[in-house]
């Protein structure tokens, strides 16, 4: 009976076969509840207000992944797309590592040509972005040390739309969110549609 007990043990404890171990494998089964917002090819879509994630830093991934699991990013009443992601993030399981392993995936997957569709004026723009190469780099490339990803492989409708998040309080105002709380006051430095048009165009020059 004992050896019974033991061995019915171990099968749950391997998850009877049904659970890949931790890794782009298991990411890859995950990422299935992703695609319909994100698209397979990871590449985002304009009406969902989902972006393109493929490619993206693996650290980053998963650090908003837990932001919006527990709270500290959409959570706000008037962030639609976060109200959207949360229940997503909060339905990984932690203990089968769900949220190392999409984003492992997600990070391995080749990246999509961002869209440029807003315009804006580079020249202008190149001005502005002096202030976020501090943290965001001259290259637009990111700084993990720094909390700040990669600018150069996002759709200018989606940093525009983040952009306007902080400037209002919607995103960087909870008290978890150490990091975004760092991009208000950068935000607030554009202060209408054309400062933030004239950035992105110049980030779009970034390759």
């Amino acid at each position: 009976m004992k050896k019974t007990i033991l061995v019915f043990a171990a099968l749950l404890l391997a998850g009877c076969g049904n659970v890949t171990e931790v890794g782009a494998e298991r990411g890859k089964q995950v990422f299935r509840t992703c695609a319909p917002c994100h698209g397979v090819d990871g590449g985002g879509m304009e009406a969902t207000g989902a972006p393109s994630i493929a490619g993206q830093e693996q650290w980053y991934i998963e650090s908003q992944l837990v932001k919006f699991r527990d709270g500290a990013r959409g959570d706000h009443p008037d962030d639609v797309e976060g109200l959207r992601m949360r229940p997503m993030a909060r339905s990984l399981r932690t203990h089968a590592g769900d949220v190392e392993s999409v984003a492992e995936y997600v990070s391995s997957m080749p990246l999509q040509a961002p869209d440029h569709t807003l315009g804006g004026d580079a020249a202008a723009g190149a001005a502005r972005f002096a202030l976020c190469v501090a943290c965001h780099g001259p290259d637009g490339k990111g700084n993990q040390a720094m909390n700040a990803p990669s600018l150069t492989d996002k759709d200018d409708w989606y940093l525009a739309r983040q952009i306007e998040k902080f400037k209002s309080g919607i995103r960087g105002a909870d008290p978890l969110d150490a990091s975004g709380a760092t991009m208000v006051p950068m935000a607030m430095t554009l202060p209408d549609d054309k400062a933030v048009a004239d950035v992105l165009a110049h980030i779009a020059t970034l390759k």
